[in-house]
């Protein structure tokens, strides 16, 4: 990606323009393939002949644990953007993202104790996997005090920009946790360089699920990327107010 394009909708007034029509086409995607994702789920995929009907808990758990990496990827790329190169919305990016990615995270973290209580006999276990996910959860929410407990919001950046960089490291062990370690976890099933294991009956309200969920993402962020710059321009605007001088009285 060339510099032309990294900056090509830097300026928040085009970024806003580009958005609202983005988030109107994300947004149906979103619910159209959530509909149809949930229908197939529910509908039209059989039951697992171990774990029976608990197997559908998968289309809600596994693309939220897979959007709660991808979040926490996407958040510190922009905060890499925004630390190393300065590009003005990167920040807003990355600080938007969090709350969203986390919000996966905890919903991945709360179907997986659903999940495994009947499959392990436990809502919880110190398993690699889940212990290195519920460090991301922790990572989110650093991240988020972060930006609300400096009130400098140019050094908030920095400093959460380098937290994000940082706890990427945690992304990757997830990821390999079930490889690396002894896991409760199957080691993955749809990934793979052999090819799926999953059936085919199972991947199609997977795949729309995933697909729901990107769009998801995608709408939230733009939404809330607008709102927080016009919360900005609004901030701005009252420090003029504050900071101007006031009128020579006349005599």
């Amino acid at each position: 990606m060339s510099a032309t394009s990294i900056y090509e909708y830097a300026n928040p007034a085009q970024f806003e323009r580009v958005a609202d029509r983005a988030f109107t086409l994300a947004l149906i995607a979103a619910l159209v393939l959530g509909a149809f994702g949930l229908y197939f789920a529910l509908f039209n995929s059989p039951a697992d002949y171990q774990q029976g009907e608990t197997v559908r808990i998968m289309y809600v758990h596994v693309p939220a644990a897979w959007m709660a990496m991808f979040c926490y990827s996407a958040m510190a790329a922009a905060s890499a953007a925004g630390f190393i190169w300065k590009h003005p919305l990167a920040d807003v990016a990355a600080k938007e993202t969090a709350p969203i990615g986390a919000g996966f995270t905890f919903l991945a973290l709360v179907t997986g104790s659903l999940w495994g209580k009947p499959m392990w006999g436990a809502w919880w276990a110190w398993d690699a996997r889940l212990t290195s996910v519920l460090i991301l959860f922790f990572l989110y929410i650093g991240y988020m005090t972060l930006w609300r407990a400096i009130p400098d919001k140019t050094r908030a950046a920095k400093l959460a920009a380098i937290l994000a960089i940082v706890g990427f490291v945690n992304v990757p062990i997830i990821k390999f946790s079930v490889d690396w370690w002894n896991s409760l976890h199957q080691p993955a099933s749809i990934i793979r360089a052999d090819g799926p294991t999953i059936h085919g009956s199972m991947l199609t309200p997977l795949f729309l699920m995933i697909g729901a969920y990107m769009a998801g993402y995608v709408a939230m962020l733009l939404a809330s990327m607008k709102n927080e710059l016009a919360a900005r321009r609004l901030a701005r605007m009252e420090q003029l107010e504050t900071t101007k001088p006031a009128g020579l009285v006349e005599r």
